[in-house]
């Protein structure tokens, strides 16, 4: 009889005593925020792994959230893979399409072959954000990269307590609410564990990787009340003494040499001292929120851990913990509460800001610190995310491998760069890089492994320099030396004033040594040219507000008009209509049942912003939401039962040439219809003129947070048949809209 051959090939199997990987990776995290890095914060668990392992004091990333994942999940240089910048626009130029390309492969892709199976959770923003919705296209989500089952979100941000949420390759409703308790952090740990067990249960002897990326410590800051103002009496000393306090802990610690330098303030950050009483109180809170984040993170990692220890998997679990950049600048000066007013042009005075300051960290918020605190939070770094100096690109980074790493509670100063952490993960399994992915030829890993200095602590560093770009502005380090040149936008480039660094000698780039040394200045320059032309990081473009607007035009500037049939589920924001600063038109086809239906017809935002054309008691209203300031307009008459026309129409009466904040774009009418006529109207100058929400659109229903005065999800009574959304001429500005975009990175 003929031996029996499967029809398919036998699963792949790992090396003998492959470990498992995980990755917990944080957003905005500064580098001094980790209590093992010298904060106050409370990070119990996250410096336990650190006594099991390794801290690295010289680990670089990019300076941006999209561009760091894209360099950590290939083991490449993020313009050379396509993520130059964001995610959320498409320049055209090779280095930034925001999409990786698939000659890079992901660390997922390298280890499937080799018996992986791979695991992601949380933030992923290394896709366009037009491809984030129910039709995609997907291959660019992780599923189509290598991660055999995904929970999270696909955009930058999401706010805590209403996600937008993604399983695998579909949208998915929250599974709770503020008031029931649930928390974003929360729901992500208990997805792991879920997946690891499950993992166990069908696949013991099998490796995983578990890519775990919180949101975190990402506006919009919200975290439990009690955890947040516990942390007041922390942090009411202010910034400047918080530098300080950090710093001298630091030192203590062996993180930064005896000799390390406080640099001057941030530009534009003043001495505590300066602000009174109720600046203190407000920038105290705000502070305390983002503080309470990590400390809440933090308790949930615990989770984790804990059950890789009961389930015996901690002993040959390779860990990692880090940050994806320095932390965040997009707070301004004074902070903010809620973020969405701004950026519509509706101030929010220092006023409001302390009217709402038991507000900060809840679900009707969009918080951010001020700058004051961020510079706090990369001690002693200078500057922050989007630059390239220390603050916005020497990040935390710990590895722990029990089994695999004697090294227990050390530290390491050589330098490394996220493009680095695949082939040294890659060496520590004795696995090669793959010379084709799905039958694609792959580019070069241009990262190097640091695996020798995770046993030896004199090790040397890496042998090639490495370059730095994010919005023009540049860096390179090369032999222990770094060039800066801080880029102001709309100045010509050749105006840059580069600087010189020691670092060996200098930790904290206080002293500018280009005037002693031009001639390595000048050499280090000439390397940054050459290392821009070889990995797509040329033309140099500054222009990051008129790239948003063109993408945005070349995107959805040919649509006039939305159709959403019954059935449709969630829309996230950068695939549903976009209704900035243009005359529009809503019309709901409905079926009403009763003189008093009530549900909504179409929702886009949340409580911090958007729109919401809904009924209550028969009556149709219109709820346009510009940072928690409503302008509303209920019909004059009851919708009397019967197949209906219910719309609204948005008429730009006049047009401000220099729109500013607090008087709007101009003036704007919201009319009411009933089949086909009017039925009541209002006039503002709110209207929306940077964005609309990063929550996205619902059709018969308002799923999250709502966005009006009901509860959620509020579900339209009647037989909704389709929505039509007719959008006019739009004028967008291209500063307004870049700025609000960089707000959500």
């Amino acid at each position: 009889m003929e031996e029996y051959k499967p029809f398919w090939p036998e699963p792949p199997k790992a090396p003998e005593g492959a470990p498992n990987i995980l990755v917990v990776l944080f957003d905005d995290v500064g580098f001094s925020d980790f209590g093992c890095y010298g904060s106050p914060i409370k990070t119990p668990t996250i410096d336990k792994i650190a006594e099991k392992g390794v801290r690295y004091t010289g680990f670089h990333t990019t300076a941006m959230c999209s561009t760091t994942r894209a360099a950590l999940l290939t083991g490449r240089n993020h313009h050379s893979v396509g993520v130059g910048c964001l995610a959320n626009f498409d320049s055209g130029y090779p280095g930034y399409r925001g999409k990786i390309a698939k000659t890079a492969g992901t660390l997922a892709e390298m280890l499937r072959p080799n018996g992986y199976r791979n695991y992601m959770i949380g933030k992923w923003h290394v896709n366009p954000l037009h491809e984030s919705g129910p039709t995609g296209p997907f291959d660019g989500w992780p599923l189509s990269r290598g991660f055999d089952r995904f929970y999270g979100f696909l955009d930058a941000e999401t706010d805590q307590y209403a996600p937008e949420l993604v399983r695998d390759n579909t949208h998915i409703d929250i599974p709770g609410t503020y008031e029931s308790g649930y928390h974003l952090t929360e729901d992500l740990v208990d997805q792991s564990i879920r997946m690891l067990a499950e993992h166990q249960a069908g696949a013991e002897k099998t490796p995983w990787l578990l890519w775990c990326a919180f949101g975190a410590c990402h506006a919009p800051h919200q975290a439990p009340k009690d955890i947040i103002k516990s942390y007041d009496s922390m942090f009411e000393g202010g910034w400047d003494k918080e530098r300080e306090r950090r710093l001298s802990r630091q030192k203590e610690l062996g993180i930064v040499p005896e000799n390390t330098q406080m640099p001057p303030r941030n530009d534009g950050v003043k001495a505590w001292d300066e602000f009174g009483p109720d600046e203190h109180r407000l920038y105290t809170r705000l502070q305390s929120a983002y503080a309470g984040m990590l400390d809440h993170t933090d308790r949930h990692i615990t989770r984790l851990i804990d059950f890789l220890e009961e389930s015996g998997q901690m002993d040959n679990t390779l860990i990692l913990v880090l940050s994806d950049n320095g932390a965040s600048q997009e707070g301004g000066r004074n902070g903010l509460i809620n973020a969405m007013g701004p950026f519509n042009l509706r101030p929010e005075p220092m006023a409001e800001k302390l009217a709402r300051i038991e507000d900060i960290g809840g679900p009707d918020t969009h918080t951010n610190f001020p700058h004051g605190w961020a510079m706090a939070a990369n001690t002693p770094l200078k500057r922050y995310k989007q630059n390239t100096h220390g603050g916005g690109i020497r990040d935390p980074l710990i590895i722990s491998w029990p089994k695999g790493i004697p090294a227990r509670g050390e530290l390491r100063h050589q330098f490394a760069h996220c493009s680095d952490v695949v082939p040294t993960l890659l060496e520590l399994l004795n696995i090669e890089p793959p010379k084709e992915v799905n039958g694609i030829e792959q580019q070069p890993i241009e990262g190097q492994s640091f695996k020798e200095s995770l046993f030896n602590p004199d090790a040397p560093s890496r042998d090639k320099p490495q370059y730095f770009e994010m919005f023009g502005h540049r860096g390179i380090w090369q032999d222990g030396w770094k060039a800066a040149a801080f880029h102001p936008m709309g100045t010509p480039f050749e105006n840059d004033q580069w600087e010189l660094y020691n670092l060996d000698e200098d930790f904290s780039e206080s002293r500018d040594l280009a005037s002693e040394h031009p001639e390595r200045l000048e050499k280090m320059i000439e390397s940054w040219w050459e290392q821009a032309k070889n990995n797509q990081v040329l033309p140099l473009d500054d222009r990051f507000a008129p790239r948003f607007a063109e993408n945005a035009e070349r995107l959805q500037g040919d649509r006039n008009i939305a159709i959403f049939h019954r059935g449709v589920g969630h829309i996230p924001s950068d695939v549903a209509p976009d209704l900035r600063s243009r005359d529009y038109r809503i019309e709901a086809e409905a079926d009403i049942d009763s003189e008093n239906t009530s549900g909504v017809l179409i929702a886009h935002g949340d409580t911090t912003s958007g729109y919401s054309l809904y009924m209550k008691d028969g009556h149709l209203v219109h709820d346009l939401n510009i940072g928690g300031e409503h302008v509303i307009v209920t019909s004059d008459r009851k919708v009397t039962p019967g197949r209906r026309l219910l719309g609204l129409r948005v008429d730009r009466l006049t047009k401000e040439e220099k729109p500013r904040m607090g008087t709007g774009m101009g003036r704007s009418r919201y009319t009411l219809t009933i089949d086909g006529e009017d039925a009541g109207s209002v006039e503002s100058h709110l209207g929306f003129f940077m964005l609309i929400s990063w929550s996205g659109l619902d059709i018969g229903r308002d799923r999250g947070n709502p966005v009006g005065d009901y509860a959620s999800p509020f579900e339209f009574e009647g037989f909704l048949r389709k929505v039509t959304v007719h959008m006019g001429t739009q004028t967008l500005d291209g500063e307004g809209v870049g700025k609000a975009e960089m707000a959500r990175e």
